[in-house]
């Protein structure tokens, strides 16, 4: 019986990823003041991902829309984490430079500059938890500057940026299970 534990550390941390951990394990800039609100047409705050933008359908993003952006806002970042992943928050999808003007992001859309997420690949992850109900968190930042970092930068690298440059921030939560 040497299996059944070897077995459900697979299942935890199988080949969806979700069960490892950022780099640096750290949420960017919550110092900031939250006065960005984020909301989607897919869902509501709280509210259930639709199984559409996860790795149990076809695994698109979903639909996001803000607004409050301050007006000396030099570039958008958006973070999209997991804060109950097993191993540490596991960040599901970076997107960089933004132009401060864009207020949106449509279904499916993949932005020109996006980071590495903790699969280790530059574009939109869904939620894909091992068990249980996970928050999914989409994090719109706004930058004092552009980070300047390049489509695939490293994931760490991608957060200290953000961190150093948020001077607000607002937030959409949805829940997910299998």
């Amino acid at each position: 019986m040497r299996l059944l534990p070897l077995l459900t550390a697979g299942l935890l941390l199988g080949p969806a990823g979700c069960g490892a951990q950022s780099e640096s394990g750290e949420e960017p800039a919550m110092t900031a003041p939250s006065s960005i609100t984020v909301t989607s047409t897919a869902f509501q705050e709280g509210a259930k991902v639709p199984t559409k933008y996860t790795c149990d359908g076809p695994n698109v993003s979903p639909p996001l829309a803000w607004n409050g952006v301050p007006p000396k806002t030099q570039a958008l970042a958006l973070v999209m984490d997991d804060p109950d992943a097993p191993r540490g928050t596991f960040t599901h999808w970076v997107v960089l430079d933004l132009d401060p003007s864009t207020n949106a992001l449509a279904e499916g859309q993949q932005p020109r500059t996006q980071a590495k997420n903790s699969a280790g690949k530059a574009s939109y992850f869904g939620p894909c938890p091992p068990s249980g109900t996970h928050h999914y968190r989409f994090t719109i930042y706004a930058l004092s500057a552009k980070t300047g970092l390049k489509d695939g930068a490293k994931l760490d690298e991608a957060l200290k940026a953000i961190d150093s440059r948020s001077i607000a921030r607002g937030r959409l939560t949805g829940l997910y299970a299998h």
